[in-house]
């Protein structure tokens, strides 16, 4: 542990309990950080990342866990500050697998569960500056990837985020080229969480227009809510930018939705439906034909179905 100096390390720590916030600021003293900043409310948390991005932030998740790991997720997605990539350890007395998952799930980079000794915080604060799992980028996940079969195909390409932590604590730069350095590296992320998130989510609205095109007696309906959120979430992401003409196309995906919910001409809405869905997606895959794009939506919706298949005949 010698050879890091967390001086001039930023933290932020959120706990609503006093005696939790005390206990874990006392562990990260003994551990040699001296900048650290704390909150009691969540929407104190938010409002500190925004103000002030953190090199680190530690989190209690209480009673479920859930608004906070909702909070995790949004931070990921790009949404909330200026930082998405902070490394972010959840703390918690709850064992429960339900939490477990849901930390998981929101894009954390680590699972800490109370009591914890001063030497285990520092063994995990470690861990993330020596080796810090590398982020991947799907439609509902932003964060670590935690494929546990390395050689288990997968299509979300793995990348290293920008890790200020390691920056200040082993790399032991100054305030000022950490700021400069740290600049840059955002900028190529942001730019590759914005255009892999455009990518994913584009394609998903394909797969649910497919799904409810080819809709089977007796089979759930694909989630028109999931659609409608995709849409408008696509449509902000691509106003300013230069996948600017993807706008329109939303709103056509969003005046399709609003027709099939309303039973409004379905034969109408679904052809507005498709023609914008693969007009919007060509806009983020230009190296792809009409026809590839089809081909490749159809072996997906194959793959779901035979997985669905398989897992209710095993049931």
């Amino acid at each position: 542990m010698g050879r890091l100096s967390y001086d001039s390390v930023d933290v932020l720590i959120y706990d609503p309990v006093p005696a939790n916030r005390a206990a874990t600021r006392a562990a990260l003293y003994a551990l040699g950080f001296r900048r650290t900043v704390n909150v009691s409310t969540l929407e104190a948390f938010v409002e500190a990342i925004q103000r002030n991005p953190p090199d680190i932030a530690l989190c209690e998740a209480d009673e479920g866990g859930e608004e906070l790991c909702s909070t995790i997720q949004q931070l990921r997605q790009g949404g909330a500050c200026a930082n998405p990539f902070i490394v972010i350890i959840v703390t918690a007395w709850d064992k429960s697998s339900g939490l477990i998952n849901r930390v998981v799930s929101s894009g954390a980079d680590d699972l800490l569960l109370r009591p914890f000794s001063t030497s285990v915080l520092g063994s995990r604060i470690e861990a993330h500056i020596e080796r810090r799992k590398g982020f991947v980028i799907t439609t509902d996940y932003v964060g670590p990837d935690r494929r546990r079969d390395d050689g288990r195909p997968g299509s979300a390409e793995m990348f290293d985020p920008p890790n200020s932590l390691r920056m200040k604590a082993k790399e032991k730069l100054s305030t000022e080229v950490v700021t400069r350095r740290l600049e840059g590296e955002l900028k190529q992320a942001r730019e590759k969480l914005q255009c892999e998130k455009l990518r994913r989510d584009s394609f998903q609205i394909c797969i649910l227009w497919r799904l409810l095109q080819d809709q089977r007696p007796g089979a759930a309906p694909p989630d028109m809510d999931k659609l409608i959120e995709l849409a408008r979430s696509i449509e902000q992401r691509c106003r300013d930018t230069e996948f600017h003409p993807a706008v329109e196309w939303c709103e056509s995906i969003l005046a399709a939705a609003e027709g099939l919910n309303m039973g409004v001409d379905r034969n109408a809405s679904m052809h507005l439906l498709g023609h914008a869905a693969l007009s919007m997606h060509l806009i983020f895959h230009p190296e792809k034909t009409p026809a590839e794009q089809i081909a490749e939506i159809d072996a997906t919706v194959a793959l779901m179905r035979a997985r669905n298949q398989s897992q209710a005949m095993a049931s």
